[in-house]
């Protein structure tokens, strides 16, 4: 049946009734509307396989062996460039706690006004919607491969939109955090169950390293994947990551600031891991099928596992396809709760108020099924897997830029984060129009990168333009402007210097220190013009200083394997 083994569709099958039952047994536990969005009851392996999970889909591992295939190891910074944001996933992850919020516009709110958090929610939304699409784009493609183009992709977007819809829609964040436990191992075996074969046919390493020539085994590419590439790119990711709706959850689900921390920064380095699986597969592939032709590179990966799993053994691609909907339903069912806990928080609560429970809970599963409903859409428009990555490096990027500013800097006031937001998104949509390219080529022809079928503003100079126009218009606007409450900005940094306790409760008004919690001494560096910077303490310290050594040494494990 559409090119599997018999022990494929069973594997399949067990796969889904389970994450289907885990998904039912998590709505008997539903409550409140809050407990759909965030509970916070989860351990560190728990959180650490969510981190994981959430951040770890199948079109990442499509879009790195796709780069790869095209431009050599360098491909790897496709997901590679958050591996300098990581270390400050250790910092960002217990002040996200603290901030004891449902969603991430609640913290606008706080920090801003209600207006600014509406804003807050149309970007997210946006956000996971997009996300969602090329989550679905990339999955779509590599089943089509993995069944030798037996399976339409567009038939596997709708089927996999069907399957993690039941169970997250059932379930909330819960259900999601649950069925991560399972999906996060099937992920690392989908990571790496094709690797192995396809090295050996082409002679390991030392194989790679006689058909290729230096410059496809190095980690930059001049021209495309320069070291400026990867800073900026690597800036960005750090500035857009608080504001991504679903790492609140990542950040927020566990019991204490401690599981949120250790998962957050755990999870992610095994992914980081996972990522030189993806991109060696990709090099790999640019041997083996160097006298043949690939439609698209995007198919890579699926081809692979079509060709080789199963001379290994039957039911292998059905492991593998388990595996690929694991990855991808693991990440679309939180990316579509924390999109409908978005709007139903942050917008219907605003304009229905004094409902019960049950109704929110209603709102929040209905708004779920048009969040997914606009991925849908998104994933039967995208050109390909590569382009709608590149558009979701820039949407968190435009609010992120605001959020820091108001992070550190005390005068930084609501004005400031329209003008902010508004310039940012103006300045990137006049890049995409040919008249911009043409002004910013006149400035500096070093901006601009020519392809076979245009000329556009590079990647990288693209978001460095947008984000710096972006903040120093929101910073000249907040000097002319009116500084915000200083009530408000003390109930902020109360939140912010206040850690939660391991057996603080759950409250239904978000951002608020709960009743019978003291706000502790604003440790902090306060420096000119209102900048504000917090103290770590030791053990941030140790955990930041502790995860770059561990990046470091897995940029030279990778250098080194590349080398003669």
């Amino acid at each position: 049946m559409v090119g599997l083994h018999l022990a494929d569709i069973v594997a399949i099958g067990v796969y889904l009734l389970v994450v289907g039952g885990i998904g039912y047994w998590a709505s008997r536990k539903l409550k409140k509307a809050n407990d759909f969005i965030m509970p916070h009851s989860f351990g560190k392996l728990a959180m650490s396989m969510f981190a994981f999970g959430a951040g770890t889909h199948s079109d990442q591992a499509v879009s790195v062996a796709s780069k790869s295939f095209t431009n050599g190891i360098s491909g790897i910074w496709y997901q590679w460039f958050w591996l300098f944001a990581t270390p400050f996933y250790w910092l960002i992850a217990p002040v996200m706690r603290r901030f004891r919020a449902v969603t991430t516009a609640d913290i606008f709110e706080a920090r801003f006004d209600r207006r600014i958090a509406m804003l807050c929610t149309l970007v997210g939304v946006l956000y996971v919607s997009v996300s969602i699409g090329v989550m679905l784009k990339g999955s779509g493609a590599i089943i089509e491969a993995c069944t030798g183009g037996n399976f339409d992709s567009n038939i596997a977007i709708v089927a996999m939109t069907i399957l993690f819809m039941f169970y997250g829609i059932a379930g909330g964040l819960a259900a999601a955090i649950y069925t991560d436990l399972i999906q996060g191992i099937l992920t690392i075996i989908f990571s790496f169950i094709i690797l192995p074969s396809i090295m050996n046919v082409v002679g390991g390493m030392d194989g790679l390293r006689a058909a290729l020539s230096p410059e496809m085994l190095s980690l930059t590419m001049p021209g495309d994947i320069s070291v400026f590439y990867v800073f900026v790119i690597s800036v960005a990711g750090i500035i857009a990551i608080a504001v991504q709706p679903h790492i609140l959850g990542v950040c927020s689900a566990g019991r204490t600031e401690m599981d949120g921390r250790v998962g957050f920064v755990s999870g992610n380095l095994l992914k980081r891991i996972c990522t030189i699986a993806w991109s060696l597969t990709g090099v790999a592939a640019i041997v083996h099928y160097s006298s043949g032709t690939v439609d698209h590179p995007d198919k890579i990966y699926g081809m692979i596992a079509y060709e080789f799993l199963p001379q290994i053994m039957p039911g292998l691609i059905g492991v593998f396809i388990a595996a690929l909907l694991a990855s991808v339903m693991s990440s679309c069912d939180a990316f579509m709760i924390s999109g409908s806990g978005l709007f139903t928080n942050n917008i219907y609560k605003n304009l229905l108020q004094g409902k019960s429970s049950e109704h929110y809970i209603k709102v929040l599963r209905i708004s779920a099924f048009f969040v997914v409903l606009l991925g849908v859409l998104v994933a039967f428009t995208l050109p390909g897997v590569i382009k709608g990555l590149q558009i979701l490096w820039k949407i968190p990027t435009i609010i992120g830029v605001s959020f820091w500013l108001g992070f550190f800097w005390k005068r930084f006031n609501s004005y400031g984060a329209w003008a902010t937001t508004i310039c940012a998104s103006s300045t990137w949509l006049i890049m995409e129009q040919q008249w911009g390219i043409n002004l910013i080529g006149r400035i500096n022809t070093d901006f601009l990168t020519t392809s076979e079928e245009s000329v556009a503003v590079s990647l990288p100079w693209k978001m460095l333009l947008f984000t710096t126009f972006g903040g120093i218009t929101g910073i000249v606007v907040s000097l002319l402007t009116k500084p915000t409450d200083p009530g408000k900005l003390s109930n902020y940094y109360d939140l912010v210097h206040t850690p939660v306790t391991e057996n603080e409760e759950s409250q239904d008004l978000p951002c608020h220190l709960p009743e019978g919690v003291s706000a502790k001494p604003h440790l902090c560096f306060s420096l000119p013009f209102g900048i504000h910077v917090p103290i770590p303490n030791s053990l941030t310290v140790a955990g930041f200083v502790g995860t770059f050594i561990i990046v470091f040494g897995m940029i030279f494990f990778l250098y080194y394997i590349l080398q003669p």
